[in-house]
């Protein structure tokens, strides 16, 4: 996920940042006809909660969405904000900008005062392009505010790891964003074409489900290649289990770049990926977003590696081909490979953020609270096929693996890709990371090269940086 502070990196993340969040966009809430979800109808027409925080002044406040007002999680919003203004009198002034409103608009007008009350993303890009340069307020306060459910407040309903961790702290050690939406990845598939498919234990395991898929005449995996955030899934999961959290970020940071040498799990990680593209569907490093990932849902390939937001997206493209087709997904996680140490499972946190700026950044408070409400909050899971931070309300069935992994107390959370994608406002991947890793999974590059190469780019990158 996806962080760019600066002009001359917008361009290269402009694609990617269609991807985020089961949000291929331009579908309506939960899909229709063969694909429908459940439940979208009867949290549509539900009656609203009351709010328990009132603002005493803000009569409104604006926002500005990472989501299109079509969209599930444009749907769910809409919803809560009837309910928000019919419930305190508190009018939300509400612009719906897309995925790119963190770069194109807001990131352009926090020297000015036009800036919204609130806005919502995931927190790498909050944290790189819009707190580093000082856009944002403490959101401490909110924790303590009541959601409408007896005494509970926000703490008492989040689970801590939605939103307790380094990278939504500011410099003054205060959050930043308060989550409502909780994002991992997975390996997916049909379970109706493949079978009964358990987690595989080892990485040979998992190379054994690439042979069979091959075997029936499948392409194993799909990739979209021209979408660089696809492509680091492989190493920075591999990485991962060998040097734990913080591992793969406090190598992207070392301004010498030794520390991808000095660690021996950098190399490992590298040689189990170059394992990996053998099996990758043909045409995967020339298709055009989302081509390949559709020939997945069509069937042409047996797994497909991307975020919990697959069955949204896939869900919506089978269902305006109007065939009828389902997908009975199923999902696992990598498994550990040979010496690693480190069970991680990746998480990213999507959520509201106010700006420093913000002129009703009361109402805007009280709106993250009620928004938090068991009966609004459930329009995630229910509309939009979207996991949520609390731990108390139902998980869509394409979902349950990806959550059983999430609520593993075994497991070592890991900010997705280690954060690694908002090193100096996403610089650092656009400049040294990405370039090695489409050679290594082009076979441009053995192991050795790559690690060589983010180690000798990565020292350069930092020393241009002044």
């Amino acid at each position: 996920m996806r962080v760019d502070r600066l002009t001359t990196v917008m361009s290269a993340t402009a694609g990617a940042a269609l991807l985020l969040a089961g949000c291929g966009g331009g579908d309506t809430a939960g899909g229709t006809g063969e694909n429908a979800l459940p439940g979208v109808d009867q949290f549509l027409n539900a009656p609203c909660p009351e709010a328990a925080m009132k603002p005493a002044t803000d009569k409104e406040f604006t926002y500005w969405s990472m989501w299109t007002a079509d969209e599930p999680q444009g749907e769910v919003l809409q919803k809560a904000f009837k309910c928000f203004t019919e419930k305190t009198g508190v009018k939300v002034d509400v612009q719906w900008l897309g995925r790119k409103a963190y770069t194109q608009n807001l990131v352009p007008a926090l020297n000015t005062d036009a800036v919204p009350d609130l806005f919502d993303q995931d927190v790498s890009k909050v944290g790189a392009a819009i707190m580093t340069p000082g856009g944002t307020q403490s959101v401490d306060d909110v924790f303590a505010m009541k959601v409408g459910e007896g005494d509970k407040t926000v703490k008492d309903v989040l689970s801590p790891s939605s939103y307790d961790f380094p990278q939504n702290k500011d410099r003054e050690g205060h959050n930043f964003m308060v989550p409502y939406t909780i994002q991992s990845s997975a390996w997916w598939f049909d379970k109706d074409t493949a079978g009964d498919i358990q987690q595989p234990k080892t990485m040979d395991e998992l190379i054994g489900l690439f042979d069979k898929a091959k075997s029936d005449g499948k392409a194993a995996i799909s990739l979209d290649g021209d979408i660089p955030f696809y492509n680091m899934y492989f190493y920075t999961q591999l990485a991962e289990r060998y040097v734990g959290a913080g591992g793969l970020y406090k190598a992207a940071t070392d301004k010498t770049g030794q520390a991808w040498k000095t660690d021996p799990g950098f190399l490992k990680a590298a040689t189990e990926t170059a394992k990996l593209p053998k099996y990758f569907i043909d045409g995967w490093d020339a298709a055009k977003f989302p081509q390949v990932q559709q020939r997945w849902a069509d069937g042409d390939s047996r797994f497909l590696y991307v975020g919990s937001w697959a069955p949204s997206e896939t869900r919506e493209y089978l269902d305006k081909q109007g065939a009828g087709t389902k997908i009975n997904y199923g999902s696992f996680q990598f498994p550990m490979p040979e010496g690693a140490t480190h069970d991680t499972v990746e998480q990213m946190s999507i959520g509201f953020s106010v700006t420093k700026k913000a002129k009703h950044a009361e109402g805007a408070k009280a709106f993250i609270a009620y928004f938090l409400n068991k009966d609004l909050l459930s329009g995630i899971p229910a509309v939009a096929d979207n996991l949520v931070p609390r731990a108390d309300l139902a998980v869509p069935d394409d979902l349950k693996q990806v959550k059983a992994a999430l609520d593993d107390p075994k497991k070592e959370h890991v900010l997705q890709y280690d954060g690694i994608d908002g090193v100096a406002g996403g610089k650092w991947q656009t400049d040294v990371f990405d370039p090695a890793d489409i050679a290594l999974l082009k076979g441009q590059l053995t192991p050795e090269q790559f690690v060589d190469q983010l180690a000798t780019k990565g020292a350069e990158f930092w020393k241009n940086q002044g």
